[in-house]
């Protein structure tokens, strides 16, 4: 089953839909009546999704994935020592109280976790869950505002790179290349090299 976890989350939390950032401007068209609520999920959404693909790349951070407890802190999981960070970001970017925003997070954390599930095999192995987030990783992208600087707290400059945002034939291709390049693989691979 193939499917688009930014799109099913925002649709299954009932959030307005996202808008795809300009490539050009590092900025999502946002006017002055665009409610606050859309705001929160554009920040949101893409930030708790980049940050949990950055979670399950660690062998250890992909089996505590697969434990799957309905966890009430997966910011704090995610995001670890950044997290107070991050919140106080999406927070100031939505114009939220930081535990508003801590909430809501969790909350899309935990639909992310529970839909990722559904979509991964029932004997899914740690490079499964390495293997899912990495295919959806570009997507999530599109949509994550650069005023947010996720590659910067979440210590990955890639993250934040222009070319993660653009669409099109070239951009497509170059993004299914460096895929192919970077594709998971687990410590005990490395430990055999």
């Amino acid at each position: 089953m193939s499917i688009t976890l930014l799109e099913t989350i925002q649709q299954n939390l009932g959030y307005p839909a996202l808008q795809k950032i300009d490539p050009n401007t590092q900025q999502v068209v946002l006017d002055e009546k665009t409610p606050e609520e859309h705001k929160f999920s554009q920040a949101a959404i893409p930030a708790v999704l980049t940050g949990l693909y950055k979670y399950v790349q660690s062998d250890e951070g992909a089996a505590d994935y697969l434990r799957y407890e309905i966890s009430p802190n997966w910011v704090k999981k995610i995001f670890g020592r950044t997290r107070k960070k991050v919140v106080q970001i999406i927070s100031a970017y939505a114009k939220q109280s930081t535990h508003e925003t801590v909430a809501k997070m969790n909350a899309i954390a935990t639909e992310a976790v529970k839909v990722a599930n559904e979509a991964l095999p029932v004997d899914a192995s740690i490079k499964d869950v390495k293997f899912f987030f990495s295919n959806q990783i570009n997507h999530f992208l599109l949509f994550l505002p650069a005023a947010l600087n996720m590659g910067e707290l979440l210590n990955d400059s890639t993250l934040d790179d222009k070319t993660n945002k653009m669409e099109g034939p070239m951009s497509s291709l170059m993004q299914t290349v460096g895929a192919a390049f970077s594709s998971p693989v687990i410590d005990e691979e490395i430990k055999n090299l």
